[in-house]
Formats: C-alpha cells, sequence, structure tokens
C-alpha cells in the first residue's frame, strides 16, 4: 500500500551520500529539492551547499533544482550553486521531474532525485520513474503543513524500514 512513497535509497543527509560512487554506475543528472534538503527553509545558500555543487561539477554531474517555490526563492539559490532549475514544480507531479532531465539531458536511467519529503519529492521521483534519495530534513522546525504530513511520513517509514531489514 505504502510501496509508491518508498525511496529506492534513505540516508541522513544530502551531504552524505557516495556521489562518486553513483557517478561510477553510471548516473550522470542529479535532481535536487532546495529546502529542508540542501539548505534550512528559507535560508540563503552555504558554503557547504555550494562546495557540494563544486564538486559534484568536478566528478561529471549536471544538476537541476526542483521546487515548489516561486522563482524568487528557487533562483537565487540555483545562481549561487551554478545549477539549473525548474520552480514551481507542482511535485508529485512527474512533469517537472521529465522537464529537469531534458535540461540536462539526462533519462530516467542516468539520473537520481534527492529530497527530504516522502509526499511530494519521492513519489513524484518515483512516479517519474528515477532512483530516488530521501535525506532527513535539515531543520527539526518546520510549518504546520510540514508538520502534519511528518507524522504520515512516519508511518510509511515504519513499514519501510521493516521491509528494508
Amino acid at each position: 500500500m505504502f510501496k509508491r512513497f518508498y525511496p529506492d535509497i534513505y540516508i541522513d543527509s544530502a551531504y552524505d551520500i557516495d556521489y562518486e560512487g553513483l557517478y561510477n554506475k553510471g548516473y550522470r543528472g542529479i535532481i535536487f529539492d532546495i529546502d529542508n534538503t540542501l539548505v534550512e527553509h528559507g535560508a540563503p545558500v552555504t558554503k557547504k551547499c555550494s562546495d557540494l555543487f563544486d564538486s559534484l561539477r568536478a566528478i561529471g554531474f549536471d544538476t537541476c533544482i526542483i521546487s515548489n517555490n516561486k522563482e524568487p526563492r528557487v533562483k537565487p539559490l540555483a545562481d549561487a550553486c551554478g545549477s539549473r532549475y525548474v520552480s514551481k514544480a507542482a511535485k508529485p507531479s512527474p512533469v517537472n521531474y521529465i522537464k529537469a532531465m531534458d535540461i540536462m539531458g539526462t533519462d530516467r536511467n542516468n539520473t537520481f532525485f534527492v529530497g527530504d519529503q516522502l509526499f511530494t519529492d519521492v513519489w513524484g521521483a518515483n512516479r517519474a520513474g528515477i532512483m530516488s534519495v530521501l535525506v532527513k530534513p535539515i531543520d527539526k522546525h518546520e510549518e504546520i503543513q510540514i508538520i502534519l504530513k511528518r507524522r504520515l511520513e512516519w508511518l510509511v517509514l515504519f513499514f519501510y524500514k521493516r521491509r528494508k531489514h
């Protein structure tokens, strides 16, 4: 019942992913969420974030940020990271995951997604047919609608973790 929401990988942080290992497996494009995935909700780019994108380019990855936020939030962050972007992405619709792959010139077989929410980020990536990586949210202080979704996510992750063991 919950399988459509299960990530392919569940890891603590976008900064802990073995990007070189994934590159060696043939991945070439990464689609990222922003808030609570790369930086705290609403925060500007950090040095850690811009350094990550520099290292991803050095490895050989192309990147695209997709966010349900509007362009005034997404563009400055993407520009600071040297990444292309899609704002108002309407996740979990797969449409803009596919658009991001078109922008990067990648496809379902060599692209993966990194985000912090099951019901928008991971479900959208799964619907688009790409590998999904769920990370724990950076900031524990969230808006009430996100807190309510996190309660439901806890239930899904409970069954996900049971299946993995």
